[in-house]
């Protein structure tokens, strides 16, 4: 019974141990990034709003949920400028358009699409830099209801997408 319980005991340590040198080693981490020991900063600059459709708030919106993103998922400091990873970009596109139509040929559902171009630079490591890449997601919305009623609820749920996209495809690597 005792050797049975040591056993146990040195299987979770194993175990424990393991994971803290996994950890420990900063470019893997259980929040999915690949983040190199050595880089220590980042620089999020105001997304610009260049879509036709305004939206006054989204490039607000948007810009500080990404840095709310690096600040809960990385150990990353955010700086002004000249971080060792460094994300601009814009809002290209903001657009409604039916998605299903009615016998009577109106719409049923909208939906509601929003466009982000970003740059990356890896100031520490540039073979993982990118320029102009085009990130888009949705949400769908019933024809009877006004966007302005629905505007927020969507734009909230399009930013989580683009958001999780966005830091996946500059520090997740996926």
């Amino acid at each position: 019974m005792a050797r049975k319980i040591f056993s146990s005991l040195g299987v979770v340590a194993a175990l424990v141990v393991t994971a803290f040198i996994v950890h420990s080693c900063g470019i893997y981490s259980f929040t999915g990034t690949s983040i190199q020991p050595d880089v220590k900063t980042v620089t999020i600059n105001y997304f610009e709003y260049q879509a036709l459709k305004v939206n006054p708030s989204l490039s607000n919106e948007l810009t500080t949920a990404l840095q709310d993103k690096f600040l809960k998922l990385t150990k990353l400091e955010q700086v002004e400028m000249d971080g060792d990873l460094e994300i601009s970009g814009a809002v290209t596109g903001y657009d409604v358009k039916a998605t299903s139509i009615t016998a009577n040929e109106q719409a049923a559902q909208n939906r509601l699409t929003v466009t982000v171009k970003i740059s990356f630079t890896n100031r520490k490591y540039p073979e993982d830099d990118f320029e102009d890449k085009s990130f888009s997601a949705y949400a769908d919305f019933d024809a009877m209801q006004s966007l302005d009623a629905v505007e927020a609820s969507l734009c909230e749920e399009i930013i989580e997408q683009l958001c999780d996209d966005m830091f996946n495809a500059t520090v997740a690597n996926w």
